[in-house]
């Protein structure tokens, strides 16, 4: 297990830093030359129809080790990191034994994780936990999943008396910008179930998840000399910022939690003439999100009502659906995962990804694909850690999931 540490911080370094303008897939090169050292690294651990597409997708085969029909189970992580932050030049740093209070992350940029704005951290009190240098995000989400993922495959291989069915194991691009099911050819995977190891803390399991939906909006606005503008000027900064408000003020990332959706403004940019935002949509129940959506459109509505036709508009585009509707009907799915972890001394928490996964899109493709934790905290953001014993642990829940099935089918 102690090898699942050494990949990860092997993994971190290389830049896979996702990017929504570029219209490729893999849309960096980063992960296409990450997703070519996979594939050559499992080709050199012993597994077996290992392929990678010219998509950037890494699939591959950890041969049976029993000649009875069982079902074939399937592993999945993301190779790339978001690109809400800096994932170049990445930096990490095991902090042996921690012993608690807060972590300086860089002296001379005053950077520090601190306890007060980050209290789990004293969870993990005594073991060792990865962070970065205050720079960069560090790359867990999702490179602690693919370094656990390898890991444990490695482990079977050398341990053939290990009785379990046929396992594929999938790597895939650009989840972080909701991409990373398009290409995913669910046939050639040939699995009956998979899990996505891309969850956060130890022992989160989770088959719900955010429906979520994307909106851009658009405001036309007239320029004309400030000094003669009355009645003439339309600012459509003002107005943008009026659409801002019309939106309810605590139905935000920062306010909400649990079950509770949102609205999140991603970007804001514009002048006197014209203004662009992003918008995030995202809840639980459908009916919600269908609400939240026809609502973002009503408030286009009134600003036109106001201001004239054409003043605004708006793009909604739906990403993703909630999975509990295609995981529910095979729930002993879930319970193979939830045993696995009591099995090996870890606490199931069962809770709703408030996000998404591969697992939500590939769902609805036909493979059923509950998340599984990877041990990370603070994605997307300097201030993200791992405990390496969280990875060791996502290893094991790996290699009993995949006993339990030979087990008990």
């Amino acid at each position: 297990m102690e090898q699942v540490l050494d990949r990860f911080l092997k993994y971190v370094v290389i830049d896979t830093q996702s990017d929504t303008d570029t219209g490729l897939t893999p849309s960096t090169p980063g992960q296409m030359e990450f997703a070519k050292q996979l594939a050559e690294e499992l080709k050199s651990i012993g597994l077996e129809e290992v392929s990678l597409d010219e998509n950037g997708y890494v699939m591959a085969t950890i041969p049976a080790t029993t000649d009875e029909s069982l079902p074939v189970i399937g592993f999945v992580a993301h190779m790339d990191t978001s690109p809400d932050f800096s994932g170049k030049h990445v930096k990490p740093r095991v902090i042996a034994n921690y012993q608690g209070g807060d972590v300086v992350l860089n002296e001379g940029e005053n950077i520090i994780l601190k306890v007060a704005d980050f209290p789990e951290i004293e969870h993990y009190l005594g073991q060792d936990i990865v962070v970065t240098d205050g720079t960069t995000l560090l790359g867990a989400d999702d490179k602690a999943g693919v370094a656990e993922i390898v890991t444990a495959a490695e482990y079977l291989i050398q341990h053939p008396e290990i009785k379990h069915g046929k396992i594929r194991i999938g790597f895939t691009p650009d989840e972080e910008i909701g991409a990373g099911a398009d290409h995913f050819n669910v046939e050639q995977f040939g699995a009956d179930f998979a899990y996505t190891l891309d969850g956060s803390q130890i022992g989160e399991l989770e088959y719900e998840n955010f429906n979520a939906a994307g909106a851009k909006v658009t405001v036309n606005g007239r320029m004309v000399h400030p000094g003669y503008a009355k009645n003439k000027m339309r600012n459509s900064i003002r107005i943008a910022n009026q659409i801002m408000t019309m939106l309810p003020r605590h139905e935000t990332p920062e306010h909400t939690d649990g079950y509770e959706g949102f609205y999140h403004l991603m970007s804001f940019n514009g002048d006197v003439e014209k203004t662009e935002m992003v918008y995030i949509i995202r809840d639980f129940k459908r009916d919600r999100f269908e609400d939240r959506k026809k609502e973002m459109q009503h408030l286009i509505n009134k600003i036109n009502a106001e201001y004239g036709e054409r003043t605004a508009s708006v793009e909604i585009n739906d990403q993703y659906y909630n999975m509990r509707e295609k995981v529910e009907p095979v729930m002993h799915v879930v319970d193979y995962a939830k045993e696995a972890m009591e099995e090996v001394g870890v606490t199931p928490i069962v809770k709703p990804i408030r996000g998404g996964t591969d697992g939500s899109r590939l769902s609805y493709m036909g493979l059923p694909c509950p998340n599984i934790f990877a041990g990370g905290h603070n994605f997307h953001g300097r201030f993200e850690f791992v405990p390496v014993q969280s990875m060791q642990k996502a290893v094991e829940v790996i290699l009993k999931i995949s006993e339990l099935v030979a087990d008990k089918n």
